[in-house]
């Protein structure tokens, strides 16, 4: 009897194993069953359940694609300047203002008055002459027998000879031009010498012109284009 009780004792826990087994294997495929149900009812409403699971990986996704910046031991901490004392600049010492300019009075050019020659007195004159214009006459011929020298009018005092400008005939006229232009070549072919012959008054200076002891006046006469001063006759015919 005891044999057989202690044999029913030991049976007993034999029954619990052959139900934990049992158990045991029914739960893996109610596991597999729920998964299946939860696939087919996903499948079913996919359209609607698949914008929230959008929503749930967006921010997972930005938090992975943004790494978080890591802080550096090895940089040191950034450095405030501080700012430099500005210096101070010393006064401005006045400095003393120069004297008043004194104006002066301009200077009026004096002009050139040309030395009287004494009478007998021999003055020797060069320079390129032209014919006398409607400007300043400085060298130049105004007829046959008067021309200006370095600004000063002469007059040849040992002859006569007629003027352009008061010729009362064409042969005076003509007479008057051949004079002006034999002057003009005598005075051009070098130095000449000039001889005081009178007073120099408002009219001119009366020379004797000549070159090499030759008188200008007695050439123009010797060729018909001047008289002897105080000589009459009339050059028209």
């Amino acid at each position: 009897m005891a044999k057989t009780a202690t044999r029913g004792r030991r049976k007993a826990p034999a029954r619990g194993k052959s139900k934990a087994r049992s158990g045991g294997g029914l739960l893996p495929w109610a596991v597999i069953g729920i998964a299946a149900i939860g696939g087919i009812v996903a499948h079913d409403h996919w359209k609607s359940i698949q914008p929230l699971l959008a929503s749930q990986s967006a921010p997972a996704t930005r938090e992975t694609a943004e790494p978080r910046p890591v802080a550096r031991r090895d940089v040191p901490p950034k450095q405030v300047a501080l700012a430099a004392p500005t210096p101070k600049t010393a006064p401005a010492t006045p400095q003393p203002l120069p004297p008043a300019a004194i104006p002066t009075p301009a200077i009026q050019p004096i002009k050139a008055v040309p030395a009287a020659i004494p009478p007998g007195a021999a003055e020797t004159g060069t320079a390129a002459f032209g014919y006398c214009g409607q400007g300043a006459h400085i060298n130049c011929v105004g007829d046959g027998g008067v021309f200006w020298y370095k600004g000063e009018k002469i007059i040849i005092a040992d002859m006569a000879s007629p003027v352009v400008d008061r010729a009362r005939c064409d042969d005076e006229r003509r007479i008057a031009f051949a004079a002006k232009s034999r002057l003009l070549t005598l005075l051009n072919a070098g130095a000449f010498t000039m001889n005081a012959a009178g007073k120099t008054d408002a009219s001119g200076a009366p020379r004797v012109v000549s070159r090499d002891g030759r008188s200008f006046g007695a050439q123009l006469i010797n060729e018909g284009l001047a008289r002897k001063p105080g000589a009459g006759g009339v050059w028209c015919a």
